[in-house]
């Protein structure tokens, strides 16, 4: 009689759902590896202007603003205008274009290399001021001009920044 209460589709399945919400309920695992001390409730984001020697005028107002949202959407902090707990500032020091790959004496891939100068304030705790260049490489096709890759990368370029400076700040890694 047991034997045939436990081949019953319905309790085994019921057995696997139950498992399934035990291990969901106990196993908690999340990408937002976000560290703010209680005291921190304030963030002014600036204008990251460019600097380069080459300007692409959709990166900085892209870059300021994408960030500006990430950091609303991912953190307790309320954006300000005027002197935060945290003021982050910089601007994009290099947007350049060099050989990555040559082929049969041809050149064959580039990159894109853009760095971003960072310059973050905690006016709580000003050991933790810092400035540092994040740079990251985006690789494209030599056939392509560098408008036609910056139409397809653009947006990479920003996610990709935008990611890096906000681990950067926020992120024990």
């Amino acid at each position: 009689m047991i034997l045939k209460i436990y081949n019953k589709p319905s309790y085994i399945l019921g057995i696997i759902l139950f498992a399934i919400i035990s291990i969901q309920g106990t196993c908690r695992f999340s990408m937002k590896d976000v560290s703010i001390p209680a005291d921190i409730k304030t963030v002014k984001v600036s204008y990251i202007e460019n600097q380069a020697r080459y300007i692409n005028p959709q990166l900085s107002p892209k870059l300021s603003e994408k960030l500006r949202q990430k950091i609303v959407n991912q953190t307790r902090l309320s954006q300000i205008n005027g002197e935060a707990d945290y003021e982050i500032s910089g601007y994009i020091s290099d947007y350049s274009v060099s050989t990555s790959g040559i082929s049969d004496r041809q050149v064959a891939s580039n990159n894109l290399n853009v760095t971003v100068h960072l310059i973050f304030k905690n006016r709580k705790d000003e050991k933790k001021n810092f400035e540092a260049d994040l740079t990251r490489n985006f690789p494209f096709s030599a056939t392509k001009s560098l408008s036609q890759a910056e139409s397809e990368l653009t947006e990479q370029v920003i996610t990709s920044l935008t990611d890096e400076i906000f681990n950067r700040i926020f992120s024990n890694w």
